[in-house]
């Protein structure tokens, strides 16, 4: 495996293993942290995203997003050659994470009766199920996103009789955008849960679809796609204001 695949498929995997994980210790029976609610959520997840970013931002650029890996194509940032080699990776780091989360919650799993906070720790939900408001939230959480990413990595970016550079989240490094990420989750992720990022959702949705758990209900693959649409859809228009941007 090249060395980049490898580190995206590990910084993905420390973002959900650590991700889902305050999610089951927020929402799974008792755990320590029980009921600690939606601040330590963002919170965990920001501080997910800082360890997946650090680990892997020198290696392969930590984009550890699908979304994120298409909007840097678009905008010329990366090669889409790349893209989908990328992209694999990060769903397979998420979804080797999610099986781990299982298994090291195991025993709270058991002790949790209701199905829907097994989903919960795996996947996203709208807080109110609306098809246009919930994609229209996961676009503007992964634009957001986006522009951060562009408007403070791409134009400062220089590198002269070098070959083969990787540009992407490591070019910003892991605190910007971990406190990014943090900011999204407190002002905009209350509506659909901010997936704001394809492998995130998708892959753990699949391991939970596949896991034996006691009580077991739908993955909800009605609403699964727009956590995988919404971001794409906001990485392009990023994209775009970036390359309109370049053109002023």
């Amino acid at each position: 495996m090249d060395s980049a695949y490898f580190y995206e498929f590990l910084g993905t995997f420390i973002l959900i293993l650590l991700g889902d994980g305050v999610v089951a210790n927020t929402v799974l029976k008792h755990t320590k942290s029980e009921g600690a609610g939606w601040l330590t959520v963002t919170m965990g997840w920001g501080l997910a995203v800082f360890m997946g970013v650090t680990i892997s931002a020198p290696y392969s650029g930590a984009h550890l997003n699908p979304a994120v890996t298409i909007g840097l194509a678009t905008g010329g940032l990366f090669d889409w050659a790349q893209v989908l080699p990328y992209i694999l990776s990060q769903l397979a780091g998420a979804f080797v994470a999610a099986l781990v989360v299982y298994l090291y919650f195991k025993k709270h799993f058991d002790q949790t009766e209701d199905p829907n906070l097994h989903l919960a720790v795996f996947s996203t939900a709208p807080a109110i199920r609306n098809v246009s408001s919930n994609l229209f939230s996961e676009t503007v959480g992964t634009f957001v996103l986006l522009v951060l990413v562009f408007f403070i990595a791409g134009p400062s970016f220089e590198a002269e009789n070098m070959e083969n550079v990787v540009i992407g989240l490591g070019s910003i490094g892991a605190l910007p955008i971990a406190l990014v990420v943090t900011g999204i989750g407190i002002s905009l992720g209350g509506t659909t849960g901010y997936a704001i990022n394809p492998a995130r959702d998708l892959a753990p949705r699949i391991a939970y679809a596949l896991l034996p758990f006691h009580k077991k209900i739908s993955a909800d693959w009605s609403y699964g796609w727009i956590p995988v649409a919404g971001p794409i859809i906001g990485a392009l228009l990023a994209a775009g204001l970036y390359l309109y941007s370049l053109g002023l």
